[in-house]
């Protein structure tokens, strides 16, 4: 990866919800203004204000030049992934192939990954307060991921899923009761459904797109919300399962089918910004890359070498240092990184990272003992000053609350407030949601909680927090049932 990359000349392109980084100027810009659109378009659909995030609040994708390649900078070792997005509270990241064209209509294209993915982490940000099922998310994205755009600025969606065709026409269906509740891998060797994305984005589309279906999906969100299963939501929204198994099937032998047409006069973007990596930044760009995706101890200790090396031909670039300090941190080298993140910030003060970096580090320190318990107050002021250079980046805001918790201290309602900003601003991170919801329950708040913890214990995929956050939300049911008033004679 490192000397497939560290000599490129590599392009950052920069806009409202994007930080891409690619190799050809053109390509990076025009796909920076498609996902602008793109999003635009999502975001009028589901009548979605156009807020812009913060600078960290956006999504950094890196542009490598195969689907293999994303596989070995992630660490996974599954065939069928093609891209990779990451949410997390301001550190949400995407790895894609060369933006080079599929090579047929029925291959997926680098492009087609991306927007299925930012289709996720939009999901994630509009509908954040019910839990979906695996069919819809991956009906969601790829629904949305067919999205083409004209020259005239119109975007169409859910255009036919060509790359799903072949797997439609020559593998087995899943049974409609399955697609519905399924909540684990589809592409596991066990359980192995060729054809669960392209069964999820033709009964999406069905339900989207078809006038006799009309608000059925809204229906289905709306029980999830209210915590019933997947399959008892599915048969209060659409009716007889049978029946829409039989409908999608014909559905899907049309020869036509619509598209969701969005006027390109509706959708506004602001600027793309270009700018040529300098060359400590294109040697680094790998190291970033890593250390964004998120790395074992392992890799860890592999990765920072490499770290030292091009620091050290670069030595008064604020970015590579700061690099450096992230890297330095993940091996485990706190005193490196804070001296890194020092040395950064010393060069530019407004680089938020090296102020992350250093808080992490000074904050493991006291963690571990190696600082007494009253350094908790320093690594508040570390982030508290990172809070100052970006107000709406969720890490320090996460963080600062944190310290109370490391120190075993009560937080103030400050604390409590910026964390629960910081959920405002990146709904999408689970964990995030599980400190917040724990707050809550602390507070006596058990109708905020119950409300905050929902899209957790009522996701039918389990996750990190599925089983306590289920356990928790009968714990939060039964406290709002004895605040309740007796009811009237």
């Amino acid at each position: 990866m490192v000397s497939a990359t560290a000599n490129a000349d590599w392009v950052e392109a920069s806009s409202d919800h994007f930080v891409i980084y690619g190799e050809d100027e053109r390509d990076v810009r025009g796909f920076a203004e498609r996902l602008e659109r793109f999003h635009a378009a999502m975001a009028h659909v589901y009548v979605k204000p156009q807020a812009t995030p913060g600078p960290s609040s956006r999504v950094t994708i890196f542009i490598v030049s195969s689907a293999s390649k994303v596989r070995r900078v992630a660490g996974i070792q599954n065939k069928y992934v093609a891209g990779l997005y990451r949410p997390r509270a301001g550190a949400s990241v995407a790895v894609i192939p060369d933006l080079g064209r599929a090579s047929s209509r029925f291959d997926m294209s680098a492009a087609t990954v991306l927007y299925h993915e930012y289709a996720h982490h939009f999901m994630r940000t509009a509908l954040t307060k019910r839990a979906f099922p695996m069919w819809f998310t991956e009906g969601f994205a790829e629904f949305f991921a067919g999205a083409h755009f004209k020259e005239d600025g119109t975007v169409l969606l859910g255009t036919p899923a060509n790359h799903r065709a072949l797997e439609i026409a020559f593998t087995a269906d899943v049974p409609i009761r399955t697609l519905l509740a399924f909540d684990v891998d589809p592409t596991a060797a066990k359980v192995r459904y060729d054809s669960f994305y392209g069964r999820s984005w033709a009964l999406f589309h069905y339900l989207q797109m078809t006038p006799e279906r009309a608000g059925q999906l809204s229906r289905y969100q709306q029980q999830l919300a209210a915590g019933r299963s997947a399959l008892a939501a599915a048969e209060g929204a659409f009716g007889d399962l049978d029946r829409l198994e039989n409908d999608v099937g014909y559905y899907m032998k049309r020869k036509r089918l619509n598209a969701m047409v969005v006027d390109g006069a509706a959708l506004n973007i602001g600027p793309i910004v270009l700018r040529e990596l300098r060359p400590g930044e294109a040697a680094m760009l790998p190291t970033m890359m890593e250390s964004k995706l998120g790395v074992t101890d392992e890799e860890a200790q592999a990765l920072v070498p490499e770290a030292r090396k091009v620091a050290e031909q670069y030595p008064n670039d604020a970015a590579v240092l700061a690099a450096l300090a992230e890297a330095e941190f993940d091996a485990g080298n706190d005193d490196a990184a804070i001296a890194a993140a020092d040395r950064a910030i010393a060069i530019d003060a407004k680089l938020i990272n090296a102020h992350i970096q250093k808080g992490y580090a000074l904050a493991h320190k006291v963690a571990s003992g190696a600082l007494p318990k009253e350094s908790w107050k320093d690594v508040r002021t570390v982030f508290i000053k990172a809070n100052a250079v970006e107000n709406d980046h969720p890490i320090p805001l996460i963080e600062f609350y944190v310290t109370y918790k490391n120190e075993g201290e009560p937080p103030t309602k400050n604390a409590i407030a910026g964390l629960e900003w910081a959920l405002e601003l990146a709904p999408f991170d689970s964990s995030l949601r599980w400190l917040v919801t724990q707050q809550m329950v602390r507070d006596g708040r058990y109708k905020d909680a119950a409300q905050t913890l929902a899209p957790l214990a009522y996701a039918p995929h389990p996750g990190e927090h599925t089983d306590k956050a289920r356990q928790l939300m009968k714990d939060v049911e039964a406290k709002l049932g004895q605040q309740a008033p007796p009811a009237s004679q």
